[in-house]
């Protein structure tokens, strides 16, 4: 049956609603965890540490590169929907504990850290195997819509859960936000459950073997394509990708906002992704040039809110990079995905992951000195400064290859074709 062709025809099918329904919940109550996570640190547990929150965004994003031979493997490897069950399930419990010591008031820093680095794991297998999943809930056909569409899911999302965190911590405190996120993986838990699963487009599987891992490396390295995008990864990830620290510190060390204004600026920032999220979702050409557009308007993004005068300025600008990295985030999803063979899509999309937010120990950090060091807009700067880089990449790598920019189209049929 030919599915509509509307920016929301990936929801026609049955099993994607329920999936689209849990991950709603579950990512309202993420990015409400997030947000409470940032402002205990910040405020409660240190005074105003940008270093402080840069660890704990090292401790929670470092297993995806740390894992990273692993995590592929286990998304090639296994079922897909049960491995997906064990880590919504872990997580979870992790978001409930660290609710009870903060309800509690036994909660001390390093409890923070051992949670996030904890999260962080699960969160590493959870990761490849949750956007590999798509594939199986939709088919090919409609892949880079439902991509589109699970970002609008979290940006939607984002828009609500922070600042409803920021009401909520100012009303009855910290804790019960993570409270909240742990018991959010039900919705995710309960969606699995009770999909059709006779109705999954099952995918072939990897056999189980040593060098799994190095035979992923060796695909991507023969792919210049792949090489361009995951350099482009590094540099917006590592440098540009550290919103936690950009947010937090601006808020509280520039415009000495309250845990309401705190909030509501990651809110404005996700309500700029989603606008971008349903751009995209409505799109059946994904190009190259996707990510040209979207790594320049995120370092001109970063730019104007380093110099933003005041708050509400500020959040323009935070809207604005929203957009672009959310552009430019889907691009790099779905044209890796749709490019790479099946069997090999859990380990090229695990290395997309660890490249991305695996190498935010490297980055939050520097970022996290730079503001404490030289203000809350020099790290800004340091965002803008790697899209810019990116672009500039991949201008470099297009130019020295002579060839025109691709786009991989999403019409029933179409082929991968995206050799820069």
């Amino acid at each position: 049956m030919r599915i509509g062709a509307g920016p929301f025809r990936s929801l026609r099918s049955h099993n994607y609603r329920l999936w689209a329904a849990g991950a709603l919940v579950s990512n309202i109550g993420t990015w409400m965890q997030r947000t409470a996570q940032n402002w205990l640190v910040l405020t409660q547990l240190t005074h105003h540490s940008a270093s402080a929150v840069g660890l704990v965004t090292a401790l929670q994003f470092g297993p995806q590169l740390l894992l990273l031979p692993w995590t592929g493997s286990a998304a090639d490897r296994f079922n897909q929907r049960h491995l997906l069950m064990a880590t919504q399930a872990t997580m979870g419990v992790l978001g409930l504990a660290l609710g009870a010591l903060t309800i509690s008031g036994a909660v001390e820093l390093w409890h923070v850290y051992v949670l996030a680095f904890l999260s962080g794991c699960a969160a590493a297998f959870d990761a490849p195997v949750r956007q590999t999943f798509v594939a199986e809930l939709v088919g090919d056909e409609h892949l880079p819509n439902a991509v589109a569409l699970n970002s609008t899911i979290i940006n939607a999302a984002q828009v609500v859960g922070p600042a409803v965190a920021g009401l909520m911590i100012a009303a009855i405190g910290t804790g019960w936000a993570f409270m909240i996120d742990g018991a959010s993986f039900g919705a995710v838990l309960a969606s699995l459950g009770l999909l059709r699963v006779h109705e999954l487009r099952h995918s072939i599987r990897a056999r189980r073997a040593k060098g799994s891992f190095i035979e992923g490396l060796r695909y991507v390295r023969g792919r210049p394509d792949l090489m361009t995008i995951l350099l482009m990864l590094f540099l917006i990830g590592t440098f540009g990708m550290n919103f936690s620290i950009f947010i937090s510190t601006m808020a509280v060390g520039v415009f000495h906002a309250n845990a309401r204004g705190f909030g509501l600026l990651s809110s404005i920032m996700a309500a700029g992704a989603l606008s971008g999220s349903l751009t995209a979702a409505a799109r059946h050409r994904i190009g190259f040039g996707t990510l040209l557009g979207g790594a320049g308007v995120f370092g001109l993004g970063c730019a104007l809110a380093a110099l933003a005068p005041g708050y509400w300025l500020f959040a323009a600008a935070l809207a604005v990079t929203g957009a672009a990295v959310l552009t430019f985030a889907n691009g790099t999803n779905s044209l890796m995905q749709l490019t790479t063979e099946s069997s090999m899509r859990g380990r090229v999309m695990a290395l997309r992951i660890g490249i991305a937010l695996g190498c935010t120990p490297i980055g939050a950090p520097i970022v996290g000195w730079v503001a404490d060091a030289f203000g809350p807009r020099w790290a800004l700067g340091v965002g803008a400064a790697s899209g810019f880089a990116a672009a500039a990449v991949f201008l470099s790598r297009s130019f020295r290859q002579k060839t025109g920019l691709n786009v991989v189209q999403s019409s029933e049929g179409a082929k991968a074709n995206a050799e820069l």
